[in-house]
């Protein structure tokens, strides 16, 4: 059940962004939930790996790369999946703004 909450919250938060940020669309309900489990797969997987090669880079950088990281990776999601499109390297870095804060606020309404 868990994996399935989160699963909602991620096609929520995803909605919620399409809809807030031009330059970023999901062409159909397949590609909503295709991306959405995605995102999770990568969020669960790759982000972490990613995260540990890049930690000198980030220290450095006093974090500031550990975020374009999560920009990259959901801009690399929207060549993966079809059907999820993002226009531009600015509309990626809002769009991740915005989805880290739509998922940490349904996150927490959801655990209440």
């Amino acid at each position: 059940m868990k994996l399935v909450g989160k699963l909602i919250i991620n096609i929520l938060a995803l909605l919620v962004v399409e809809y807030l940020i031009p330059g970023f669309s999901l062409v159909d309900t397949r590609a909503l939930i295709v991306a959405a489990i995605v995102i999770g797969v990568v969020n669960t997987f790759i982000r972490p790996v990613v995260q540990i090669l890049v930690l000198p880079i980030s220290i450095v950088t006093l974090g500031v790369f550990a975020f374009f990281v999560n920009v990259f990776l959901l801009w690399g999601i929207s060549y993966v999946v079809p059907g999820f499109e993002i226009d531009s390297f600015m509309t990626a870095t809002i769009a991740s703004i915005v989805l880290a804060l739509v998922t940490a606020f349904l996150g927490k309404v959801a655990s209440e």
